[in-house]
């Protein structure tokens, strides 16, 4: 679970941030209490989504860079209600 270290070492030099990854990891990630966090409802291994899946993708990161702006208090996390899916053939 380091990136919740690296999230707090950042958080501490003033450099916000936010965390994405898959709900499978809250109970372990909430007791590190990072600052925000973005959960999927995807596999371990693949938070953002689906290789080549650029609209689920995109909608994940447009969510992250949402909760940097909009975060009033600490500790601050979304569960995104989408399931994980497999992209289309390119």
């Amino acid at each position: 679970m380091s990136v919740g270290h690296v999230s707090r070492a950042f958080e501490a030099a003033g450099i916000p941030t936010v965390i994405v990854m898959s709900n499978v990891f809250r109970g372990r990630v909430t007791v590190m209490r990072p600052a925000r966090t973005v959960f999927t409802k995807h596999v371990m291994g693949r938070p953002m989504g689906a290789p080549f899946d650029v609209e689920r993708q995109s909608h994940v990161l447009r969510e992250a860079l949402k909760m940097l702006e909009t975060a009033s208090e600490p500790e601050t996390s979304v569960v995104l209600p989408e399931r994980y899916r497999v992209a289309p053939e390119r």
